[in-house]
């Protein structure tokens, strides 16, 4: 449960910074309360999208993975951010990534920042 909590908060403070960084990711709401739980909301769909459509595009990609030595990582987190401001958009939750350049960078950002977050915070399990 610790480790879902950590990967949650790792995944919203990633998504926040990349809506910072880059102007093509937006993120909005009313008032500051609102972003945060919509941050938050996005964070689960983007760790829900990780967990469940990743495993597969990395496994269908193997040979791409392996041929790139793994650099092809870079489209698959960004096809990952693409499926979450696709599925925010259909859920009405207002986040919204223009364009696969942007997701290409976003991708970067989040996975870095992510790792430096779950680097940080304990992890018990």
């Amino acid at each position: 449960m610790t480790s879902i909590l950590i990967k949650t908060v790792a995944n919203a403070v990633a998504l926040a910074v990349t809506v910072w960084l880059l102007g093509d990711i937006t993120l909005t709401g009313d008032s500051t309360g609102s972003k945060t739980i919509t941050l938050i909301v996005v964070a689960l769909i983007f760790g829900l999208v990780n967990l469940v459509v990743k495993p597969v595009a990395k496994l269908l990609s193997f040979p791409v993975l392996i041929l790139t030595l793994g650099l092809f990582m870079l489209v698959i987190n960004a096809l990952m951010l693409l499926i979450t401001s696709w599925l925010a958009d259909g859920l009405d939750i207002p986040f919204h990534v223009e364009g696969f350049g942007t997701a290409l960078l976003g991708g970067l950002i989040i996975a870095v920042v992510s790792w430096a977050v779950e680097m940080v915070l304990p992890d018990r399990d």
